[in-house]
């Protein structure tokens, strides 16, 4: 009848009921931690195994690839004061005024794949600040 009660949890005392729930609680904490510590040992594995430190790494550079990245800047260069050209002639024409009236400090690209709320709420703030 005493090992029934252990199982059921019916007519215990409140010491073995209150004993046998921090049995419990005490056991599942040790799960949890040990499953958490065991986690971490992976990762840390994975750390070892896995990462490759950049300062380690050797680069070779060849003369030609060398003259390139200067060709690429003054490519970038002219892309950008076209790019700064088109944004203000289509600033200029949604406003109905002249190029010269208007001076773009900064731009920034935004992503496309914005939600529609993130659009209507930049929209709202050009609008209103014009």
């Amino acid at each position: 009848m005493y090992s029934e009660a252990l199982l059921t949890g019916k007519n215990l005392p409140l010491s073995e009921a209150l004993a046998m729930g921090g049995e419990t609680t005490l056991l599942g904490l040790a799960i949890v931690f040990a499953v958490l510590i065991i986690l971490m040992l992976v990762l840390m594995l994975f750390k070892v195994v896995f990462y490759k430190d950049p300062s380690k790494q050797t680069v070779s550079v060849d003369t030609a690839k060398s003259v390139e990245p200067a060709a690429e800047i003054m490519e970038n260069t002219t892309d950008e004061e076209e790019l700064v050209a088109v944004l203000t002639a289509a600033v200029a024409a949604s406003l109905n005024t002249s190029t010269y009236n208007l001076r773009i400090k900064s731009y920034r690209r935004t992503d496309n794949k914005m939600p529609a709320w993130n659009k209507a709420g930049v929209t709202e703030t050009i609008n209103n600040r014009f």
